[in-house]
C-alpha cells in the first residue's frame, strides 16, 4: 500500500468510500489484477467497523463467507497470536466476529497493504463526477488538509459510501426517505409503531411515506479498565441536560428493562436492566472493552430527526451534524454518570465505564465515523422490497434471483425515525426491532443504476426503506463489496460494460472464492456439490431451504432440473423419453454424454472428464441429487466458458 500522489490519476477501478464494503471491493479487484484507487473522507478506513461497531451483525455465520470470513479469521489470528489460544481475549473475540476498533482497523490496513496495486487516499472529500453519454468517467475530490483538487479517471467506479455521494453527483436517480405502504404493498412500510416485544403493529400506524430517515448516532467503545480510561470530568461542549431528562420517565415507567426475549449478541447486558445504564446496549469485546450502542427502545432517545440536514448538505454542514451528534452522545454519557436526578447507585455503575485511552487516539478517544444507518437509496435495475424477503407460502423459500450474488439473513431492523411515541407509550415511531425474516438472495441488479454506466453500488443500494433495514449490516455490505470488486474487474478484463458481464461468470468467480449465493438449512460447506447447489439455487432447482444432496434423485426433479439447464444454455427441451434408468449412475451418465454430444463439446481436447460422483458407486446405484447438481453445473461451466472466451482466471482471490 502507498499513498497516491496527485500525478497518478488513471486506474482500472476507483472505489469511493473506505467503508468495509469499499475495502473489500478494492481487495477483491486488486487480487484479480486490477489497479485500484481507494478514496476515503476520513483519515482512517473501516467505516463503522473501526468506529465502535465492535461486533459483526450476523445471525447465521454460514450465510456470508468469502472475504468477510477472511477478515474475521484474521481478527481471530491476531488475538490468538498476541494472547494465546486459550486466553480470555480469544474467547471474547468469538472466532473473530467481535473486536476492538483498533484491531479491526489494523486488519483492514493489513489486507489493503498486501495488495500493491491499491493506492489509498485518506482525507479526500468527493466534490464532482463527470459522465460521457451517461457513463461515469471521472470523479473529482478535494484534499481536506491542503484543499488541493484531484481528478481520478477509471474504467469502472464503485460507490461504497454510506450516503451514495458518488452516484448522486453522477446523476443517478435515488430515493430519500420512506415509501408509503401503497408503493410496494409492504406491510411495514411508512409511518409505523411496532411493538418490539410482541412484534405487532400498533394503532396509529398509517403507512404514510415521508422524507424522514432512521436516527443516526455514534457507536461508542467503552472500557471498565481504570488504567485505560479517559474520564469526562466536565460537561462536553454543547451539553444541555434537558436533552436527556425524559429518560428519567423511562426509568420510572419501566421502559429501561430487559427485552421479552434475550438474544445472543444484541447488546443485552442483564446487569444494566432497569437502571439508567440501559440507555445504552453493551456487548463485551476483548481487552475489557465494550461495543456500546444507544438503546432506541426508550422514549427519551433524543436522536431522531437530528439527521434531517445531513445527506444532501455540503461538507461544512455535515461537519456540523457530526459535531451535534458527538455532543449528544457524550452528553448522554455525562448525564448518566453525573446528573443528580440519576439514582446514586446507577451513577456509580455508570462511572465504571469510560472512553478507552488506547482507542481513537487522534480524535479525543471518540469514534470518527457517524453511524449513518440509511441515507440515499439507489433507484437501480431492480428494487428489493420486503415482499422479496417473505416466502409466498409455508413450503417455499423467499424470492429466487438468477443474478443472486450473496445470501442475506439479518432481521429487518430500523432505528426510530421520528420522536413521536405510540399512544400507549410503547415505542417511538419508525422503530422496527429485529423483525424476523428467512434467508434471502440479493440480486446484482440492486447495485446497478438504471442509467449511469460503469458504476456499481454495494452500500447505498436499490431497495425500499424496509428492505434496506436488513441489508444495511456491515457483513452483508462486505459480501456485496466483494461482488462489486469482482464484477468491476471482470468488466475491465472483458472490456465490457459492467451490466453486460454475464452474471454466471460473476457467480462462478464468487463461488470459487468462498462466497455464498444461496443459503440452505442442510448444506455442508465441505460437500463436494456445495458450489453447484448454491449456483442452481439461484436458478430454481430448490424451491425450499433444503438441498437433500445425499438423497436419491427423483424422476420429476430430474425433469425439472433438466428443463432449467436447457433453458439456461439456450436450448429447447425437445421430445425426450424418460426411463427409470436415467436415475441410475449408468443411465444418468448416458444422459450427460448425450448432452455433451448435443452441445458439441464431447471429445474436445480441452475438456476434462466430468467429476460428478460422490464415490465409486456401481452402474446401477441410484444417482443422488448432489451428483446431478454437480454434473449439470460442470457442464454449464464448460459451455459458458466456450461462449465467453478470454475470461481472466479468478482463482487468485
Amino acid at each position: 500500500m502507498y499513498i497516491m500522489t496527485e500525478k497518478q490519476n488513471n486506474y482500472d477501478i476507483v472505489v469511493v468510500g473506505g467503508t468495509p464494503a469499499g475495502i473489500i471491493s478494492a481487495v477483491a479487484a486488486a487480487r484479480l489484477g486490477a489497479t485500484v484507487a481507494l478514496v476515503e473522507y476520513h483519515d482512517h478506513i473501516g467505516g463503522m467497523s473501526t468506529s465502535g461497531l465492535g461486533k459483526s451483525d450476523i445471525e447465521n455465520k454460514d450465510a456470508i463467507s468469502g472475504l468477510f470470513r477472511e477478515f474475521t479469521s484474521r481478527v481471530r489470528e491476531y488475538y490468538t497470536n498476541k494472547y494465546g489460544e486459550g486466553s480470555k481475549n480469544v474467547e471474547l473475540c468469538r472466532d473473530g466476529y467481535y473486536y476492538e476498533p483498533s484491531v479491526a482497523e489494523r486488519v483492514f490496513n493489513e489486507m489493503i497493504g498486501e495488495e500493491k496495486s491499491i493506492s489509498l487516499l485518506p482525507g479526500y472529500q468527493i466534490e464532482s463526477a463527470r459522465t460521457e453519454s451517461e457513463v461515469l468517467v471521472e470523479a473529482g475530490f478535494k484534499n481536506r488538509r491542503n484543499k488541493a483538487s484531484l481528478k481520478l479517471q477509471a474504467q469502472v467506479f464503485i460507490d461504497a459510501t454510506y450516503e451514495g455521494d458518488l452516484y448522486a453527483l453522477a446523476g443517478a436517480d435515488y430515493h430519500l426517505g420512506r415509501e408509503g405502504r401503497e408503493v410496494f404493498g409492504e406491510p411495514h412500510a411508512g409511518k409505523i409503531f411496532f411493538d418490539h416485544n410482541e412484534h405487532i403493529i400498533l394503532p396509529g400506524s398509517t403507512g404514510e411515506g415521508d422524507d424522514n430517515l432512521p436516527a443516526y448516532t455514534y457507536r461508542l467503545c467503552l472500557t471498565d479498565d481504570p488504567e485505560n480510561s479517559y474520564v469526562l470530568k466536565e460537561p462536553p461542549s454543547g451539553y444541555e441536560r434537558e436533552n436527556y431528562t425524559a429518560y428519567l420517565s423511562d426509568l420510572k415507567e419501566g421502559r429501561l428493562g430487559g427485552p421479552k426475549e434475550l438474544r445472543e449478541g444484541h447488546g443485552y447486558y442483564p446487569a444494566h436492566f432497569n437502571t439508567m445504564l440501559r440507555v445504552f446496549s453493551f456487548a463485551e469485546i476483548p481487552n475489557r472493552k465494550y461495543d456500546v450502542n444507544i438503546n432506541p427502545r426508550a422514549l427519551g432517545f433524543p436522536f431522531p430527526e437530528e439527521n434531517r440536514d445531513y445527506v444532501e448538505a455540503d461538507w461544512e454542514q455535515r461537519e456540523r451534524v457530526f459535531q451535534r451528534h458527538r455532543e449528544l452522545v457524550l452528553g448522554l454519557l455525562y448525564f448518566v454518570q453525573n446528573d443528580p436526578e440519576v439514582p446514586a447507585e446507577h451513577r456509580k455503575m455508570a462511572n465504571e465505564y469510560h472512553l478507552p485511552l488506547d482507542e481513537f487516539t487522534d480524535n479525543g478517544h471518540f469514534p470518527w465515523q457517524l453511524y449513518v444507518r440509511e441515507a440515499r437509496r439507489l433507484k437501480g435495475k431492480y428494487i428489493l422490497t420486503e415482499n422479496d424477503l417473505n416466502r409466498p407460502n409455508a413450503e417455499s423459500r423467499s424470492a429466487v434471483f438468477p443474478d443472486s450474488i450473496i445470501a442475506g439473513e439479518f432481521p429487518i431492523d430500523s432505528f426510530p425515525v421520528t420522536r413521536e411515541s405510540s399512544s400507549g407509550k410503547e415505542v417511538l415511531e419508525g422503530y422496527i426491532c429485529l423483525l424476523e425474516i428467512l434467508p434471502y438472495q440479493v440480486p446484482l441488479r440492486i447495485m446497478l443504476p438504471e442509467k449511469i454506466g460503469q458504476l456499481i453500488v454495494p452500500v447505498a443500494a436499490s431497495t425500499s426503506h424496509v428492505a434496506y433495514s436488513t441489508i444495511r449490516m456491515e457483513p452483508q455490505w462486505m459480501g456485496m463489496g466483494q461482488a462489486a470488486g469482482t464484477l468491476a474487474q471482470l468488466a475491465v478484463s472483458l472490456q465490457r460494460k459492467a451490466e453486460e458481464v454475464p452474471v454466471s461468470l460473476l457467480q462462478q468467480a464468487l463461488l470459487e472464492n468462498g462466497q455464498v449465493l444461496t443459503l440452505f438449512d442442510d448444506l455442508d460447506p465441505g460437500d463436494k456439490a456445495c458450489r453447484a447447489a448454491q449456483f442452481w439455487g439461484t436458478r430454481g432447482f430448490f424451491p425450499a431451504y433444503t438441498a437433500a444432496l445425499r438423497k436419491p434423485l427423483q424422476k420429476e426433479v430430474l425433469e425439472h432440473w433438466l428443463e432449467i439447464f436447457l433453458a439456461e444454455t439456450g436450448r429447447s427441451s425437445g421430445s425426450r423419453v424418460w426411463e427409470e434408468e436415467n436415475l441410475t449412475h449408468a443411465g444418468f451418465g448416458r444422459l450427460i454424454r448425450n448432452l455433451e454430444e448435443e452441445t458439441g463439446i464431447s471429445g474436445s481436447a480441452k475438456m476434462e472428464p466430468l467429476d460428478w460422483k460422490y464415490g465409486s458407486g456401481g452402474p446401477y446405484s441410484p444417482v443422488l441429487r448432489g451428483e446431478a447438481c454437480m454434473a449439470f453445473f460442470q457442464l454449464y461451466v464448460i459451455l459458458t466458458k466456450e461462449l465467453n472466451v478470454n475470461v481472466q482466471d479468478t482463482s487468485g482471490l
